[in-house]
């Protein structure tokens, strides 16, 4: 464990510079929030949180490979084609996970969901990869939301059973008046725009994100 409890896990080839420089490469990996779909800025959550990152010790390599559209399946898919390919010549391997919204708008079952995040979640525990998973964040559809809820519940119970770090952006922004004003504002259906994808980096930085890159 690190002296701030975080347990920094490096790839089995991990070597550290001369000058204890850890060289971090950190994966996202996702659906369409992921990419940042609705944000005129085109930075989304996952640029706005790798442009807070910065610590004199880490030399942060990041990678979105996030794909409008895709679902929990899709993601285990290129969690095993794709992903690995952005480690090659990185010492310490992180992966971000965010899916869900497409499982429930596709009719993936919840078991079926629940199945596909532990397979990641495992495989990556098994191979020394430290994964943080970020809920889905809710729609302007009560009846979604409605199914959104429990599919987030599902990922938090997920993430516990393994004793993994889970980032709730699903509850903290339900009813939310700034969230909503975006999502009704913005030019693609579901998604916010700049303020709201803001919120949710906000959300991933302030719940533990420091402390799991071992930073804090």
């Amino acid at each position: 464990m690190s002296e701030h409890g975080i347990e920094f896990r490096p790839s089995a080839d991990f070597t550290a510079s001369r000058d204890g420089i850890r060289d971090t490469g950190i994966v996202f990996l996702g659906d369409s929030f992921v990419v940042g779909v609705g944000d005129p800025k085109g930075q989304g959550w996952v640029t706005r949180v790798v442009g807070r990152t910065h610590h004199p010790d880490v030399q942060l390599t990041a990678y979105n490979l996030g794909l409008r559209g895709d679902t929990s399946a899709g993601v285990l898919t290129r969690w095993q084609g794709e992903v690995p390919l952005r480690w090659e010549g990185r010492g310490e391997r992180r992966l971000v996970l965010s899916v869900g919204t497409n499982d429930v708008l596709t009719g993936v079952s919840l078991a079926r969901h629940r199945l596909n995040i532990a397979n990641i979640l495992d495989d990556a525990s098994a191979n020394g990869v430290a994964v943080l998973v970020v809920s889905p964040p809710p729609t302007d559809d009560h009846v979604l939301n409605e199914k959104l809820a429990v599919l987030v519940e599902a990922q938090a119970d997920v993430c516990a059973r393994r004793s993994g770090p889970f980032v709730d952006t699903f509850y903290p922004l339900l009813g939310h008046d700034q969230w909503q004003s975006d999502l009704a504002a913005s030019s693609v259906e579901g998604h916010p725009g700049q303020a709201g994808y803001g919120l949710m980096a906000w959300l991933v930085l302030h719940n533990g994100w420091n402390e799991w890159l071992g930073i804090a």
